[in-house]
């Protein structure tokens, strides 16, 4: 990992840097200390994973869009709850064999297809319960919030820092946040509780996004491919489901 030299690393170095931005062709360094081979092999990862999370992404808006668009879709869905809670539950289901099979093809695709398609109607869904002008600005906003922290992150791990530390917080936190949206489906709660509830829901899903990350760049194994991409679309879909109800709860 480390058998490259420090002149070969200051070298490839140099020649990454095209105006302060990161080449990802070139292999600028990700992080203080790792070796020139294991950065080239890590660059390559990272644009794998966010390959697949970019398909996962258009699935996730053209599902979305006819689900929204085309009328006998929206009807089943509303006129069958049987089904529509099916679909909320069939995500959660299907993270185990994607789990258990991430590194066997083609199986790991087709479970992250599945995987993703049924999260998609659970999100057209609520797209047609909203005004178009909200879901766009709901898409907008989480574009900007996104890049503005996958960019940081990136940056700040160039520099030497480390986000590992987020893990347990986040994890307590949002433990917390799913066991407050079950007491509120009971006891729900007032505009400026579910508006706070709300800003929190953001503020964890952010953070999430900036640790996520990190393990990307850092953590992740090779073959870690599949799950890297789950829980970086987890984080997005899961910051933008939340800024949309933030938005619909000032309109």
């Amino acid at each position: 990992m480390f058998g490259y030299t420090s002149v070969s690393n200051a070298g490839a170095s140099s020649a990454a840097m095209k105006g302060g931005e990161i080449d990802l062709e070139s292999g600028e360094m990700l992080y203080p200390g790792i070796g020139y081979g294991e950065n080239q092999l890590r660059w390559g990862f990272i644009r794998k994973v966010y390959g697949i999370l970019t398909a996962q992404i258009l699935m996730t808006t053209a599902v979305s869009a006819a689900t929204v668009l085309y009328a006998p879709i929206n009807n089943l869905l509303r006129e069958n709850s049987g089904f529509l809670l099916f679909l909320v539950f069939l995500p959660f289901i299907l993270l185990w064999p994607l789990h258990i099979y991430q590194q066997k093809h083609p199986l790991n695709f087709i479970f992250l297809g599945l995987f993703t398609a049924s999260l998609s109607i659970t999100v057209g869904v609520s797209c047609a319960n909203t005004e178009g002008r909200i879901v766009l600005e709901a898409l907008i906003l989480t574009s900007a919030v996104v890049a503005s922290l996958t960019a940081y992150t990136f940056w700040a791990a160039k520099k030497g820092k480390d986000f590992s530390y987020l893990g347990p917080i986040l994890f307590t936190s949002l433990f917390v946040l799913v066991l407050t949206g079950f007491i509120q489906m009971f006891f729900p709660f007032g505009s400026t509780s579910v508006a706070i509830y709300s800003a929190i829901s953001a503020i964890i899903f952010s953070g999430y996004i900036v640790y996520d990350t990190d393990n990307l760049i850092k953590r992740f194994t090779y073959d870690q491919y599949i799950w890297a991409s789950v829980t970086l679309y987890l984080d997005v879909l899961n910051l933008f489901l939340t800024i949309l109800r933030m938005l619909k709860q000032d309109n």
